[in-house]
């Protein structure tokens, strides 16, 4: 094999693959310049989209501090309308409270749906109380169907229990409700409902 013939070939084979690396990489160059400008503008928008978001910030931050001042205003208005007793607010709600409390008893619809007379604020209306129980329930100053209505299954065993054993057994979960529908007159409701009950169960 002749080596004055490959040494040369092999020469320039080394000199092509290194000026086309050379080429590549100076290509590649420009490239990164092309990608840097891309960088640059996405780093432009953000700024732009982060000074937006500044001002829009701003914005809701005063908008919030004007709502703020708004509800001082309305709360020291409402703190003078009460100290002063003349607020339309604490009007309105007392006259609320007295329609609530003028609900007249009617003793004729009552005996139309029992068959028999009914007196006002009788507790003993309320399936499960008997005369025993009302009179508990008198003793710890709960003595109307409201009162009754309004309190809780705590309150209204602790009432049982304060009579003894003898009395602790009886279950007074409908006991409240039972009386707010013979507070509000609904004796149909009522009846229908004691038709279903079990000793007030």
């Amino acid at each position: 094999m002749n080596w004055c013939i490959l040494i040369p070939l092999l020469v320039g084979a080394i000199c092509a693959l290194l000026g086309y690396l050379l080429g590549k990489l100076l290509s590649g160059g420009n490239g990164n310049a092309v990608s840097e400008d891309v960088y640059k503008n996405r780093i432009a928008k953000l700024e732009a989209d982060l000074e937006t978001c500044k001002s829009d910030k701003f914005s809701d931050i005063n908008l919030y501090k004007n709502k703020i001042t708004k509800l001082e205003a309305d709360l020291q208005a409402c703190k003078s309308s009460k100290s002063s007793g003349a607020g339309t607010a604490v009007s309105s709600f007392a006259a609320g409270v007295a329609s609530v409390a003028k609900i007249t008893f009617d003793a004729d619809a009552a005996k139309a749906v029992f068959g028999k007379k009914i007196k006002q604020d009788d507790l003993t209306v309320v399936e499960g109380i008997g005369p025993k129980i009302k009179e508990l329930f008198h003793t710890h100053d709960v003595k109307t169907w409201q009162a009754l209505s309004q309190c809780s299954l705590e309150k209204c065993q602790e009432v049982l229990n304060s009579g003894g054993d003898r009395y602790k057994i009886h279950k007074p979960g409908t006991w409240p409700k039972q009386a707010l529908l013979a507070f509000q007159g609904k004796w149909k409701e009522l009846s229908d409902w004691q038709d279903k009950l079990d000793g007030g169960k």
